[in-house]
């Protein structure tokens, strides 16, 4: 692979990251107004969540903005792809955050179960698993124009998608629990997925760790 074309794929991400940036900045904006409107908890906090993925992919975007701005600059004499490493160590360690979050408050709902609007919850989370769903689809889209699974040498790329993949899991896992105690009575089900949810969060998130690390600090390869 020439140096040229791994340019060529950072590009392709960037617009990518672009895009379901714009998404998710439509579906927060507009989860937050009619949850006002509304006075919807579930809406305004689900609009408030997606700021917080605004935010990482904010991140990644920047990452790749400097890393095209400065790629001849004097500064970085080896080139500027340790800034996407970089920003996806960082984003990493917010989806780690997110996934002991997400542990934490289903452990509080185990021991202080709170009542759930089941009703107004799943409209929520099947709006947050649609747009998760196309931000996916379209993160996973080729060049070729098919679906594929994302460079997994662009670490930055793939905290990105990591943080999109986590939602849709997240929403997954809200929907089951939340019919299951609408129509089953199993109230406990939705902070036991939430558990499971955080801990497979967590997995992703020493695997980018495990990746990032060693190239920040140069470490050689055993």
């Amino acid at each position: 692979m020439s140096h040229n074309h791994v340019h060529n794929i950072k590009y392709s991400n960037e617009k990518k990251t672009l895009i379901v940036i714009i998404v998710t900045v439509i579906t927060m904006v507009a989860e937050i107004v009619f949850g006002y409107i509304t006075n919807s908890m579930a809406l305004l906090a689900d609009g408030f969540h997606m700021g917080t993925h605004a935010l990482a992919l904010g991140l990644t975007f920047a990452a790749y903005v400097l890393i095209r701005k400065l790629k001849n600059s004097v500064f970085f004499p080896n080139g500027t792809e340790k800034i996407g490493t970089l920003a996806a160590y960082t984003s990493s360690i917010f989806l780690g955050l997110t996934g002991f979050w997400i542990i934490f408050e289903a452990i509080v709902r185990l021991i202080k179960p709170i009542s759930i609007h089941f009703d107004e919850a799943i409209i929520v989370a099947i709006i947050g698993l649609l747009v998760n769903a196309s931000c996916i689809l379209i993160m996973e889209k080729g060049n070729d124009g098919h679906n594929k699974h994302p460079d997994s040498s662009d670490y930055n790329f793939m905290a990105a998608y990591y943080h999109i993949l986590a939602d849709a899991l997240t929403s997954v896992f809200a929907i089951a629990a939340l019919f299951a105690g609408k129509y089953l009575h199993i109230f406990c089900l939705d902070a036991l997925v939430g558990i499971l949810g955080g801990i497979l969060i967590l997995r992703w998130t020493v695997s980018l760790l495990k990746q990032t690390t060693p190239i920040l600090i140069d470490m050689k390869k055993q």
